[in-house]
């Protein structure tokens, strides 16, 4: 369960693509995992994937009937982000919105990122 604080947050449409990933898995799964990975042209890459089970020190963020799981060495590059879900004519996909960023590939699916400071955040809350 997520307590007062969030490492991130949920949109709507993020959501309810969580939910239709989770229902129409063909086979039993919890939610979705958000993690990091070293890759693509700019540093690092987001990952997804299906859960079926937490992995000890996952943060698990429940929203909008949707669950996430944040990968633990992921938790300090995520802070404060947004995920939002977005269909364009080209694309569809998970989009992250976040403070963290310092750079992103001219394609779209690579980042640079810097740990954020969790004592900012503690404040703020």
């Amino acid at each position: 369960m997520a307590g007062p604080f969030q490492v991130m947050r949920m949109t709507d449409a993020a959501a309810e693509r969580v939910r239709e990933l989770v229902e129409n898995s063909d086979r039993e799964v919890q939610g979705l995992r958000v993690g990091i990975k070293k890759g693509g042209c700019a540093g690092m890459e987001y990952t997804m994937d299906l859960v079926d089970e937490a992995k000890p020190g996952d943060d698990v963020i429940e929203d909008k009937g949707a669950r996430l799981y944040v990968d633990p060495s992921a938790v300090l590059f995520l802070l404060g982000t947004e995920m939002d879900f977005e269909v364009t004519k080209f694309r569809s996909g998970f989009v992250f919105k976040n403070p963290n960023e310092t750079s992103a590939c001219g394609c779209g699916e690579s980042v640079s990122l810097q740990a954020a400071d969790p004592s900012a955040f503690s404040r703020a809350q």
